[in-house]
């Protein structure tokens, strides 16, 4: 008699054949990466660091920028800011150079001898406080225009007249000088006149002189930041 047939494992092996018949199915597409999520306080940096661009607050844009750079360097907003830095940290460099170079200007307007009087005044760069000499443009209603310098020892070496190399920027120039009759540790320039007008422009001026306590040497002057309005020309006192 014949073994009877075993029909449980038969669906079984129908699923496996069709399964090996079927063409493969493709996997499923894999979802998209979510977006970086934004810094807001980058982002807000950001948006401040364009706003003082077009407001052309070079201080304080370059600041903000600086710090985009440094804090979130490898972010499109660290690219962006990178285009522009160089030059808003240029602009904010020489706006700091200007405000310090206009600071080292002292202008005085009042009453001298019975005139009126209005001058304008630099301090040499090249030595201690205490041992500076005073470039001086000065105006007096009874005087006229004079342009000298004032020491503070005992004076300069210069007999009834003497000439001065001095260079405004890189321009050598003579200028003639003398000293006052009065005995004040100052010495004059002659031509007051070509002075300023070569003054107008010039970021350096130095001027070799020698001084009776000191000996020769050169004083320097950084006087990019004349302000030729707070200078003015002063109407003669009528006689």
């Amino acid at each position: 008699m014949p073994a009877p047939v075993r029909t449980c494992a038969l669906p079984l092996l129908i699923a496996a054949a069709l399964a090996a018949c079927s063409p493969s199915q493709p996997p499923a597409p894999a979802a998209p990466a979510a977006a970086p999520a934004v810094d807001p306080q980058l982002a807000k940096a950001l948006d401040l660091y364009r706003k003082l661009q077009q407001e052309q607050s070079w201080e304080l844009a370059a600041p903000i920028g600086e710090e985009i750079v440094t804090k979130y360097p490898d972010s499109a907003a660290a690219r962006e800011v990178q285009e522009t830095l160089a030059d808003s940290r240029a602009k904010a460099d020489a706006i700091v150079t200007r405000r310090r170079l206009a600071q080292l200007w002292i202008y005085q307007t009042g009453k001298e001898s019975g005139g009126d009087q209005t001058s304008a005044s630099i301090y040499s760069s090249d030595a201690a406080p205490a041992a500076r000499v005073r470039l001086v443009l000065r105006r007096h209603s009874d005087w006229g225009q004079s342009v000298y310098l004032f020491g503070s020892g005992k004076g300069f070496e210069c007999r009834a007249t003497c000439t001065l190399a001095a260079r405004f920027d890189d321009q050598p120039v003579k200028l003639k000088a003398y000293l006052p009759p009065t005995g004040e540790p100052a010495m004059f320039i002659s031509d007051d006149k070509a002075f300023l007008a070569r003054l107008a422009g010039t970021q350096k001026l130095s001027i070799d002189v020698t001084e009776k306590d000191k000996g020769p040497h050169t004083l320097v002057f950084e006087v990019g930041g004349f302000d030729p309005a707070k200078f003015p020309q002063l109407a003669k006192k009528k006689k």
